[in-house]
């Protein structure tokens, strides 16, 4: 079992992540004049879903009683996908290249379509970092909540067998 301090801890730096990818993506968006790829948009959905579950995983870690296992097991399942996703997507987009070059930053569709692209390349660049730091803590909390869940729960089907003879 793992201990609530723990827990409490990686949940708290999971919000401080999403937090963090939620503000830096927001402002890539606000400061848009061209759109946005569908890539800022997925960040923005992942660091969104990602909050919208800590509303419920948080609590649950201080309320056994309100904590369904299966459903914290599934809710930070699909967070490990989407922030994984996420991460590795925007980091293929971006490639690494300088922020200061702006052959770079006029030419990727990603840094594209802001009057600051040096900015915007810079943003995207740390929302990329805080998407691995993210799905690193949400990768931990999955093995903690499928531990905590294996206790609690039966996740196998299995063959359902009779008491056992007692003897005569």
């Amino acid at each position: 079992m793992v201990s609530r301090a723990l827990n409490l801890g990686l949940r708290g730096f999971q919000f401080f992540c999403a937090l963090i990818v939620m503000s830096l993506v927001g402002n890539m968006i606000a400061t848009a004049i061209r759109g946005n790829s569908a890539m800022v948009n997925y960040d923005m959905f992942v660091a969104v879903f990602g909050m919208l579950s800590l509303l419920y995983l948080i609590p649950t870690t201080f309320l056994d009683s309100f904590s369904v296992p299966v459903v914290n097991m599934a809710l930070d399942v699909l967070n490990v996908l989407f922030w994984f996703c996420a991460a590795v997507a925007t980091a293929a987009y971006l490639g690494v290249h300088s922020c200061s070059n702006t052959d770079y930053t006029h030419t990727n569709h990603i840094t594209n379509g802001s009057p600051n692209t040096s900015k915007r390349c810079h943003e995207a660049q740390a929302s990329t970092a805080f998407l691995w730091f993210g799905w690193a803590a949400f990768m931990a909390s999955m093995v903690f909540s499928i531990m905590a869940g294996k206790g609690n729960t039966n996740l196998r089907g299995g063959i359902r067998r009779g008491p056992a003879m007692s003897q005569v």
